[in-house]
């Protein structure tokens, strides 16, 4: 049975805008203070796997812990024991596990990920590896009330995903990716929950549309 959680920015030593449970390299915290966290997150929960994102569509399969971070937007394991992290900070944390406990995957979907097809392309992975029942909850994110876009990028999106396309509270036009990224993995069958905090809303969160410079939480889980 997969296990699976979601960080919050409480807990953690880093300070300033990275208060305090940042767990990402990349923007610009205190390298001493970001592995302090992560050290932190692995006494509790053991050996953990981190990825190098980009908001590109690379899958991997990952077996052991490496200090080699995967250039990746999606990591799958069949390792019992390794847990997986995506990082965010309005992106969707997307983790999916298969019931039969087969492998379970951690996946970054932002915009860019929703439009490359990162979700199918792991759960095709998933498959290939003999996943039969896949499951997934989305973390928090970003809301359509708080994704505010132009007026290219929201026709460029609803193109694709009708069900994105929707208004943010001052009525300009917003995006909704949570929704549109449940509909398409409900086309493909695979049943998910969703959680109802927004990244941008909750400042227990880290929100890089609300902060700019800000840390990151994790999205975790193993088999």
């Amino acid at each position: 049975m997969a296990s699976h959680f979601f960080t919050s920015r409480h807990g953690g030593v880093s300070e300033g805008a990275y208060q305090q449970n940042n767990l990402a390299l990349h923007v610009g915290d205190v390298e001493e203070s970001v592995l302090r966290n992560r050290e932190q997150l692995a006494s509790i929960v053991g050996e953990i796997v981190f990825m190098k994102q980009s908001h590109g569509d690379s899958v991997v399969v990952v077996d052991e812990t490496t200090s080699f971070e995967p250039a990746a937007d999606a990591m799958i394991t069949q390792r019992t024991g390794l847990n997986l992290a995506v990082l965010t900070a309005d992106c969707i944390p997307l983790l999916l596990w298969d019931t039969s406990a087969c492998c379970v995957a951690a996946v970054h979907v932002g915009r860019k990920g929703l439009m490359n097809g990162i979700a199918v392309k792991t759960i095709n992975k998933m498959k290939e590896l003999g996943s039969k029942d896949i499951r997934g909850v989305l973390g928090p994110s970003i809301c359509h009330s708080c994704y505010e876009v132009g007026e290219d990028i929201f026709d460029q999106v609803t193109a694709v995903f009708p069900v994105a396309g929707t208004r943010s509270k001052t009525g300009n036009p917003s995006l909704d990716l949570a929704h549109a990224l449940q509909d398409q993995l409900q086309k493909l069958k695979i049943s998910t929950a969703r959680a109802d905090a927004c990244t941008c809303e909750d400042q227990s969160l880290f929100s890089y549309r609300r902060d700019g410079v800000t840390g990151r939480i994790a999205g975790v889980i193993s088999l």
